[in-house]
């Protein structure tokens, strides 16, 4: 079978490795369930002669000065602006997310924070501190590299999360070994290649295809000095165990439950909109979903009657139709996922069904691709009437599952949106916006929005506070966590502590 997209092989030494593997698996268009490459598995072979492809390129990276290193990933990002569309229909093809969002998010956001973070140590981030102790002493600090780095990237955005991880890595100096999750791996490689073109050394930007035994085995290498992961909670928790028994540094932005909270005062239709963009956007597969909608009971009626005429305007189809704005779901595991959620609101929680439902879509048996039939399809869903012990209340569902929470108190929807161990996002609507503020202090999560929802700028740190994470990426901070620093004291008299001299 000739399939659309050639094979993608381990990228090491500043080419593709095509002896590197000796299984391969393939990945799918959830549009429409056929096959679109081959993949080959990385070997453990393989991944040793990654890592030390990176090892023999970290000295002169991370030695080149910081402004050099800027200059070669702002070329890169320019590339990635320059093929954008060319990257956004692979990422379609691979995610089976809409043309229209792949071309204006994912790309464009994950070259807006390699050039930030280009500028950022060009323009002095990798400079350390001073203090004056005293007239005769005083104390500097040093950034510096980590060395060889691992990035384990999530299926949901795949690009923008390996550019979030990979453009502070290298900025920093370090060199990284990059896994894109087996269910859309097509990016890894053409990033590769970018990066490549744009200057950056052989070693320093390397690729290993495969699952979770291979990023087991890269977590726990010797070689590997950070880990950086995204993903969901559980395998979260097992990555960062294994890295942190070895004393590596760690980056974990999991997943989350996160409550969108509508206050008695807010703009109806900025309200529906705001829990549409944080239940429907990206078929729901986003990290930072306000999944729990609380809504007052005095505004209820009104807020669900506005959201079901909104709805309407949630438009599945042909991913490359510039009308599309709704794919479907990235694989078949995770369509059985989804669809046993919204069975389970609807038999054992015992949920009221606003719309939706676990049916296939009706438009697919029109639709003029007979193959989108076999595709991973999902109704945008909506109940009503929510618990806080509901299962699909709980647990992250990571598809487009809203539920609707009433309540009677601010007090009381802060105190119930802050009852789970996971603390991603969270955000408000509201006419007031010093109640807003009031608002969001008291909620526990790491990101968080007023009368907006999702938007992550390169400038803004994004992290998650309990289960939901550790160290956060982007802003200013973002860069801090791939470095470590050195802290000299200089006795510029040459004295030393006299607490040994003579009687």
């Amino acid at each position: 079978m000739t399939l659309p997209y050639a094979p993608r092989f381990a990228y090491y030494d500043g080419k593709m490795q095509s002896g590197s593997s000796t299984s391969s698996f393939q990945t799918i268009d959830p549009a429409t369930a056929e096959p679109v490459a081959n993949i080959h598995s990385s070997t453990h072979g393989a991944i040793d002669a990654a890592i030390a492809s990176a090892q023999k390129a970290f000295p002169a990276w991370s030695a080149t000065p910081p402004i050099e290193r800027a200059r070669i990933l702002q070329r890169a990002a320019a590339l990635l602006r320059a093929r954008n569309d060319e990257l956004a229909r692979i990422e379609t093809r691979d995610t089976g997310k809409p043309f229209t969002e792949t071309s204006t998010v994912d790309v464009v956001t994950g070259a807006d924070v390699l050039e930030y973070m280009a500028n950022l140590v060009g323009g002095g981030g990798m400079n350390g501190e001073t203090a004056q102790l005293r007239p005769d002493a005083w104390v500097y600090t040093t950034k510096n590299s980590l060395g060889v780095c691992a990035g384990i990237g999530a299926w949901n955005y795949p690009i923008q999360i390996a550019l979030w991880k990979s453009a502070p890595c290298l900025a920093a100096g370090n060199c990284m070994v990059y896994k894109p999750s087996e269910f859309t791996p097509l990016h890894s490689t053409a990033l590769a290649e970018i990066y490549a073109e744009a200057g950056v050394p052989a070693g320093v930007f390397n690729v290993v295809q495969g699952g979770g035994d291979v990023g087991a085995y890269l977590t726990k290498h010797p070689g590997i000095a950070k880990v950086s992961f995204t993903g969901q909670v559980s395998t979260g928790q097992k990555v960062a165990g294994s890295a942190a028994g070895e004393m590596k540094y760690v980056t974990m932005e999991l997943g989350g439950k996160s409550a969108c909270i509508i206050l008695p005062d807010a703009d109806i239709e900025q309200a529906v909109d705001g829990a549409m963009m944080a239940n429907f956007f990206s078929t729901g597969q986003v990290c930072t979903n306000g999944t729990r909608v609380f809504v007052p009971e005095s505004i209820q009626a009104e807020f669900e009657k506005r959201l079901l005429e909104k709805m309407q305007h949630i438009r599945a189809g042909d991913v490359l139709d510039p009308a599309t704005n709704f794919g479907p779901l990235v694989s078949k595991p995770h369509h059985e996922k989804v669809i046993s959620y919204i069975k389970h609101g609807i038999e054992n929680d015992k949920a009221k069904l606003l719309c939706g439902g676990p049916e296939k879509p009706q438009w697919l048996s029109s639709h003029p691709n007979k193959a989108y039939a076999n595709g991973y399809w999902v109704q945008p869903t909506v109940f009503t009437n929510c618990t806080d012990s509901m299962k699909i209340v709980q647990e992250e569902i990571f598809g487009p599952v809203m539920s609707i929470l009433p309540y009677t108190t601010v007090s009381s929807a802060v105190s119930r949106a802050n009852a789970t161990n996971m603390g991603l996002a969270a955000g408000v609507f509201t006419s007031n916006l010093n109640l807003a503020h009031q608002v969001v202090a008291k909620l526990e999560a790491g990101i968080t929005w007023v009368n907006t929802w999702g938007e992550s700028p390169a400038e803004m740190s994004v992290g998650g506070w309990k289960m939901s994470g550790v160290g956060v990426e982007n802003g200013k901070n973002g860069l801090e966590a791939w470095v470590r620093t050195k802290s000299t004291l200089v006795e510029m008299g040459g004295a030393v502590p006299t607490v040994f001299a003579k009687l």
